[in-house]
């Protein structure tokens, strides 16, 4: 199997450099990553860095809290795909998705899908901040509204990625969509551990190590 198509490298910390970027770059190419997951000021100077590779480019949109309106995550959607992104990581707007306003929920995901359109669309879920019912309803509304993804975390809540949350989400969208572990997953052995309970895709800062 090859895991290193399983890994969305990832560099999204606020003091990232263009330093840190190229090195992400340059070590992808390395390792031959599904992607490198950056923010989207950085989409042009990765799309140099990566030059020559296959590669794919992730950005994240709505991040990290997912409170923006609608308008303004279709805007930056539509701008990263613009600028170079393939696939784009949105957070939902989790108050909504708690305030039961699933309609809402639905219809962003559906427009922003609109906006990417061929583009891969993941959807990040918070699973953290969620109960199991409320993971389930979210995972639905996701995949209802055409998305290619669910995703657990951003990374930069309570706490990432767990099995049972992988476990769960699988079970909810069925076998054929992506399911994305994101958020410490940091050795070889954890990654597998996501893999075997259903994730399809890996979100790390540590794709060497993992490998």
């Amino acid at each position: 199997m090859k895991y290193n198509k399983f890994i969305d490298n990832t560099i999204l910390k606020a003091d990232a450099t263009i330093e840190d970027i190229k090195r992400l770059c340059e070590e992808s190419k390395i390792y031959d990553f599904k992607s490198v997951c950056i923010n989207p000021c950085f989409i042009k100077a990765a799309k140099e860095f990566l030059k020559g590779s296959d590669v794919l480019i992730c950005t994240v949109i709505g991040f990290p809290l997912g409170s923006m309106t609608t308008e303004a995550k279709v805007f930056e959607a539509m701008d990263a795909v613009k600028k170079g992104a393939d696939e784009v990581d949105m957070v939902i707007n989790i108050s909504m998705l708690k305030d039961k306003q699933y309609d809402y929920v639905k219809t962003e995901i559906e427009q922003i899908k609109g906006a990417v359109g061929k583009k891969v669309l993941k959807v990040i879920i918070e699973c953290c901040l969620l109960t199991d019912e409320e993971k389930v309803i979210a995972c639905k509304l996701a995949k209802e509204a055409g998305a290619d993804f669910v995703k657990t975390s951003t990374g930069f809540s309570k706490w990432g990625a767990t099995k049972e949350d992988i476990k769960l989400m699988r079970e909810t969208v069925g076998p054929l969509m992506g399911v994305k572990a994101a958020g410490g997953v940091r050795t070889h052995e954890e990654m597998l551990e996501m893999i075997e309970n259903g994730a399809t895709r890996i979100g790390t800062s540590s794709g060497a190590k993992l490998m």
